[in-house]
């Protein structure tokens, strides 16, 4: 059996590092060629709208662990949620984490966080930033906004539900700065982020300057976990149903998210 030959970026930590670094690069030269507008002003006073609200448990209990990675996490979000807060995403502007947020360096702060990559847990400076665009995108799950760019943790499921209040599959993955979340404004409506950390939680409001014509209930549905070949697998749907605001009425309904992750726990009995 002939022996799979490695890429590029797998010989030698020097070859991953041009291969990310190539990556960053290319990244700047596609943005600058597409000609984005990016959401960059920011403005003190809230908007009047609250469009959605929610919290982010810090420090979950995630199997095995080390909870000095949850504390480090804690740091490093302290640190990027004020690059985002306050931000305004007007008509025809592109939200960027990673344009508002920039590199996550020891230099700037950063501490080693737990990381995931290829579906495994690791760990790396910076570590904890998935937890903050899960936020914003549950938050923009509810609003009128456009999600242009999203990435997800696909095929697993790494740890037990523990204090879990939003779907299984809702999720985001991102690496500085070529897996990113973007949305894009593409209504005649102004929308404001508001990140902060109150100590125990990540929090974060989506507020606008003018009520939403529709508002949205994300949910679960059909979930459940099933046996294959080699595993198990946690199985479900994600959906979002677009409601009239006046009547309560369902408008639309959409599957956001299909789920097939294999399990990567002991589940009970």
């Amino acid at each position: 059996m002939k022996k799979q030959r490695k890429l590029f970026c797998e010989i030698s930590p020097l070859t991953y590092r041009i291969s990310v670094e190539k990556g960053i690069l290319l990244r700047h030269v596609s943005d600058l060629s597409h000609g984005v507008r990016f959401a960059q002003k920011r403005q003190e006073k809230h908007l009047p709208v609250l469009v959605y609200r929610h919290g982010s448990l810090i420090r979950r209990r995630l199997g095995n662990v080390d909870m000095q990675l949850q504390e480090n996490k804690a740091v490093n979000l302290s640190i990027a949620a004020p690059k985002v807060s306050g931000v305004l995403i007007r008509p025809g502007e592109t939200f960027s984490f990673w344009k508002l947020v920039g590199r996550t360096t020891k230099s700037r702060g950063y501490r080693e966080g737990l990381m995931i990559a290829r579906g495994n847990t690791s760990q790396g400076v910076g570590g904890g930033m998935c937890q903050f665009t899960n936020l914003i995108h549950w938050m923009v799950l509810h609003s009128e906004l456009t999600i242009v760019e999203h990435h997800h943790h696909d095929g697993v499921d790494l740890f037990p539900d523990f204090n879990r209040t939003i779907p299984f599959g809702t999720g985001t993955s991102i690496t500085y700065n070529y897996l990113d979340y973007r949305v894009k404004n593409n209504t005649q409506n102004t929308y404001q982020l508001l990140t902060w950390v109150d100590g125990e939680y990540l929090r974060g409001e989506l507020r606008a300057l003018r009520p939403q014509t529709f508002s949205f209930h994300v949910h679960a549905v059909n979930e459940h976990f099933v046996h294959e070949e080699d595993g198990t697998y946690r199985c479900g749907e994600v959906m979002r149903d677009q409601l009239d605001r006046k009547t309560g009425e369902i408008v639309s309904q959409q599957v956001i998210r299909k789920n097939h992750a294999k399990v990567m726990y002991e589940l009970d009995a």
